[in-house]
């Protein structure tokens, strides 16, 4: 079977085949390549990388079984505000959920603070029409039928200006949707090529705000994510590729082409997911499990912390993107604009400044020699010698020392009156310094101790600033994949399909009757149907479903939940005593106490449905014959380090280094995807499976 993962970037679409038979793992090969972006058409990018690797692995195109691809498409869209134009059909009063939101103020202390829900919003004003229906809480009792007629009025109203995604989002649609089936039969009976969403579809569960905001960002980005994964299947088939397509979800799961066009709001952070999938797979290799994870790439940084190899849910009060609200499981992450492209600036203040403005695949670093002109962090870092001019790459991109000295040298040490290297070193720590606040915010304000963590930076620039991380957040050591590049790509090939249906079921545990336990466990059988089915849909064999199940706690009074396991997916007297244990203890490792005395409330349930995929076949490093790698040795060149001073530094070609070397700093290792540094008083070790572990040379 042959295998493809291809994740796409700011700057570099990253590649990882994996061919052999599938049984037997000890014949596999794997072979990692990283192409430039297309960011006009990240499927310009995505074909080449894949014809490229093919080539690379001497397989043909037609040949491939599987294609999983990460995406920032959906995430693209909203950043940039130039998704579709958007109308909304929604309960007679309540026409401006969308722009009361929930009354807060992006920044407390602000006269001038923007909106962005109400500057850019999802639907505008005038598209967001209101018709006759009423259903009441708590158990969907309709009030008022739905009014079929302005629905229709409203349908033709949308189709005379032009708007083909439209939103249905009425009151209370989580506690019964008919109103919203049948008014979405009304609108394609209509517009029969509507792009429509409804909330009971895309964010069954309460909190109209959220609930409207979601369905409308569906909406927002769905008709360009499905013309782009309409455009990339034709463009396969056109090349003879009759491979299984397959998305990476916000979640960390993989699902069809198919439903993430339709539920294209489950993909927003698709882009980010496959690294720290490919994280856990990476520390997994060294039996190593508490893992901060950090991608570095050439316009981002994606942050994320890992426990006991368990992969964490965002808390729903917190999955924004792009200050909307969007009730979709997200890997719990953080993302800031901090990457080898982040711009190096004197702002209006005359403080000294990196990104979050990024120079990107096109022009890129100044030292690319593409028409930058603003100094970026790769330039620093070619001026402090840690990347080589004629082996960026592998060699494949010659870089240009003297426009990166310049660039610094005008744009930063000039103006503060300081040296290049004076400014170069300052440009690196600045990001390391925003990386380390966001890295604690990740991890100490939400209960872990980095010094129980090992650091796992990589990317294309993670590798070079990991110890300094590293040392800066107090983790044990720095674990550098043995692919650092690809990282995310290698995810993509570490995950399993995955399936998440949701619906709000608001009740108190300590008042809980046996009705309530029958309408809960009615309600965990219909989620898991529609699991199934679509499971099903996919050809996956019923015998491979696997099923995981959520009650989402608070207590009472509280704002929003935590996840707390149903282990065997019943609710009865004796699992509940365990699922409120279960909340108590996820609320302590979240907020630092619990409350035993107070009630807690069962707001949402979840289904999860997942089946296990055969993850990528790591090969084995044979074992060195002696600590000492002198046959990777390339050469040595001058090498500024963190301390200011300049070494005689030898490189390392990874490629040749075995399991078992040891490698004392200051060094570089240098491969094709990425280059590892190594300061002095630091020993790095090769492990059996290629991960690279950091740490403070004992004396």
């Amino acid at each position: 079977m042959i295998k493809i993962g291809v994740d796409v970037g700011g700057t570099f679409t990253d590649l990882i085949l994996e061919k052999g038979n599938e049984p037997d793992s000890s014949n596999k090969e794997v072979f990692v390549h990283k192409v430039s972006s297309t960011p006009s058409d990240q499927s310009i990018g995505v074909l080449k990388g894949i014809k490229e690797i093919c080539n690379k692995a001497s397989v043909k195109p037609s040949e491939v079984d599987l294609i999983v691809h990460g995406t920032t498409v959906a995430t693209n869209i909203t950043l940039e505000h130039n998704g579709a134009e958007v109308g909304m059909i929604t309960t007679k009063g309540f026409r401006d959920i969308l722009h009361i939101g929930r009354h807060k103020r992006p920044h407390n202390f602000s006269l001038q603070f923007d909106v962005p829900w109400q500057s850019t919003p999802l639907v505008k004003r005038r598209n967001r029409i209101s018709v006759s229906e009423r259903v009441l809480p708590p158990t969907g009792k309709v009030e008022i039928s739905l009014n079929e007629d302005e629905v229709r009025e409203a349908a033709e109203l949308l189709k005379s200006r032009g708007i083909k995604s439209i939103v249905i989002c009425f009151l209370f649609a989580f506690l019964n949707d008919s109103h919203e089936k049948r008014a979405k039969e009304i609108i394609l009976d209509v517009i029969p090529d509507a792009y429509v969403s409804t909330s009971s579809e895309v964010a069954n569960v309460m909190r109209e705000y959220e609930r409207f905001s979601t369905t409308a960002m569906n909406a927002y980005v769905g008709p360009k994510v499905a013309l782009y994964l309409k455009n990339l299947e034709s463009k396969f088939s056109n090349e003879g590729i009759s491979a299984k397509l397959r998305i990476m979800q916000s979640n960390g799961g993989v699902s069809t082409a198919e439903a993430c066009s339709k539920e294209a709001v489950t993909i927003l952070m698709s882009g980010l997911a496959g690294g720290i999938i490919g994280g856990r797979y990476s520390g997994g290799l060294s039996g190593v499990k508490n893992i901060l994870t950090v991608d570095i790439g050439g316009t981002s940084a994606d942050l994320s912390t890992i426990p006991n190899g368990e992969i964490k849910i965002m808390n729903p009060r917190d999955t924004y993107v792009g200050e909307y609200p969007v009730l979709t499981p997200m890997i719990d992450m953080m993302t800031l604009g901090a990457g080898g492209g982040s711009i190096a600036y004197i702002d209006e203040g005359g403080h000294f400044r990196v990104g979050p403005q990024s120079a990107g695949a096109e022009p890129g670093p100044v030292c690319y020699g593409n028409g930058g002109t603003q100094p970026t962090v790769t330039d620093a870092q070619v001026v402090l010698g840690r990347l080589d001019p004629d082996q960026f790459l592998g060699g494949d991109l010659k870089i240009d020392y003297d426009l990166a000295y310049k660039a610094i040298r005008e744009k930063i040490a000039d103006p503060l009156g300081i040296n290049v290297i004076e400014a170069a070193l300052g440009i690196i720590r600045i990001m390391n310094s925003n990386m380390a606040l966001a890295i604690r915010a990740n991890s100490v304000a939400k209960g872990y101790d980095p010094r129980d963590f090992s650091l796992m930076p990589f990317g294309g620039a993670g590798p070079l600033n990991g110890v300094a991380l590293a040392k800066e957040i107090c983790a044990k050591e720095v674990v550098v994949p043995p692919a650092p590049g690809i990282t995310a790509a290698i995810g993509l090939l570490a995950t399993d399909m995955r399936y998440e249906f949701t619906r709000s079921v608001p009740t108190v545990i300590s008042t809980a009757e046996q009705s309530d336990f029958d309408r809960i466990n009615n309600v965990i059988e219909t989620l898991k149907e529609q699991c199934a089915h679509r499971l099903m849909s996919d050809g996956v064999e019923e015998s491979k479903h696997e099923y995981s199940y959520i009650a989402e706690c608070r207590y009472e009074g509280q704002g929003f939940e935590l996840r707390a396991e149903i282990s065997n997916g019943i609710l009865n007297k004796d699992s509940l005593v365990e699922v409120e244990e279960n909340f108590h203890k996820q609320h302590e490792q979240d907020y630092g106490w619990r409350f035993d005395e107070v009630g807690v409330q069962i707001v949402t349930i979840r289904v999860i449905g997942s089946a296990k995929s055969e993850p990528v076949q790591w090969p084995r490093l044979k074992e060195a014959e002696t600590e000492q790698p002198n046959q990777a040795v390339m050469y040595s060149r001058d090498t500024i380090f963190d301390d200011g001073e300049k070494y005689d530094t030898p490189r390392y070609d990874r490629n040749k280094l075995l399991s078992g070397h040891k490698l004392q700093g200051p060094a570089i290792i240098m491969q094709h995807n990425s280059t590892t540094l190594i300061p002095k008083g630091y020993t790095a070790e090769v492990h059996s499976y290629g991960n690279i572990h950091i740490s403070e040379t004992l004396t």
